[in-house]
């Protein structure tokens, strides 16, 4: 044990334990809702402040067909030009009351496991399109991964995040929203690229262990 520890082994371990910790925070093992939890969720969602923006019979569809694995919510936004600033009444542009309703829903998806997988702005009108309405103006583009659709009802339903709706009502002018599950990747996801981080890492202190020693 004591040659196992002088050759540096013991990194490994506080590598393991880095990727335990840090899977157990971005997997969701509690598996799919019950239709019990379907229910409380719906019901606290209902008498909330913004459930009249939003059709209860998809949301219990989507959330009745719950797998338990990650999703992505794709988000088109078009914002504002400016509006009164719900605290103050000050008259702000649309992008930077957009800001303060981000920099808390980050603060509340992080902290559930979720995180941006990417935001765009863009560049041009639709290239190619058909039977669909014109472009009103989207400016914004964005998938953010939500670990469960628990964890997105939770969000949603948190009393100390709703504040933080009226400077996402008072920025966007248009937005729509709809979860999707990716068919193809072309990059590494956080479950696999950290635990290969944490991996690295343990290698190079360990090679800097034995030639020090």
């Amino acid at each position: 044990m004591d040659a196992l520890w002088e050759l540096g082994f013991w990194v490994w371990g506080v590598a393991l334990l880095a990727t335990a910790s840090f899977l157990g925070w971005y997997v969701n093992w509690r598996g799919a809702l019950t239709p019990g939890e379907i229910e409380r969720f719906l019901g606290e969602f209902e008498t909330g402040q913004t459930s009249s923006r939003n059709d209860l019979t998809v949301l219990r569809k989507f959330l009745e067909a719950d797998d338990g694995r990650e999703f992505l919510m794709l988000n088109l936004v078009k914002t504002v030009r400016e509006a009164p600033d719900p605290v103050t009444g000050t008259m702000t542009p649309g992008p930077e009351l957009l800001d303060k309703y981000t920099s808390v829903f980050m603060r509340a998806l992080f902290a559930k496991g979720g995180h941006p997988a990417m935001a765009a702005r863009k560049i041009g009108g639709y290239v190619d399109a058909w039977n669909t309405p014109p472009d009103p103006g989207w400016q914004i583009v964005g998938f953010m991964r939500y670990r469960s659709r628990r964890d997105m009802m939770k969000l949603v339903i948190d009393p100390r995040f709703l504040p933080a709706h009226d400077f996402k009502f008072a920025a966007m002018a248009e937005t729509f929203s709809f979860p999707t599950h990716p068919v193809i990747r072309t990059y590494a996801t956080p479950a696999v690229w950290v635990p290969l981080l944490f991996a690295f890492g343990a290698a190079i202190s360990q090679i800097a262990l034995l030639v020090s020693a």
